[in-house]
């Protein structure tokens, strides 16, 4: 099976901001670069300690938030986004090594729109953008 990746989409996407919050530097630093390729403007978190900040000063349109933090639970921050008025419409795609059912339905109970399992493919997660930037878009 041969994977193809999006090539740059240049000004495309550029206006599209998107919160990344993954505390694996490995895995942080290929997204990151993989959605900059792809246009987006990224901002990317190694915790979620600060979520809260960012979320009021980039003003994301999708965040793409891993489950497992060193300083906060993952959930949690779910539950913080839902119960933040402007924010609970922003869409969140979970990206989680938490392969167990329970806690996919966990996270989509409190407000995930889609639960990613790692390790992930590229065009996965470009592919899960896409589909929510245009259910916002149908909206």
């Amino acid at each position: 099976m041969q994977t193809t990746i999006a090539a740059p989409v240049s000004n495309l996407n550029s206006s599209i901001r998107i919160l990344l919050v993954e505390d694996n530097d490995i895995s942080r630093q290929l997204m990151t670069d993989f959605l900059r390729h792809c246009g987006y403007s990224i901002n990317a978190l190694s915790n979620g300690s600060t979520f809260a900040r960012e979320m009021a000063l980039f003003c994301p349109h999708l965040v793409l938030l891993d489950l497992k933090l060193p300083d906060i639970d993952g959930f949690a921050v779910l539950e913080q986004a839902q119960q933040t008025t402007e924010w609970a419409e922003t869409p969140i795609i979970v990206i989680s090594a938490f392969a167990f059912q329970t806690d996919r339905e966990r996270a989509l109970s409190l407000g995930a729109r889609q639960y990613l399992v790692k390790p992930v493919m590229l065009p996965q997660i470009q592919q899960a953008i896409h589909d929510e930037l245009k259910a916002l878009t149908v909206q």
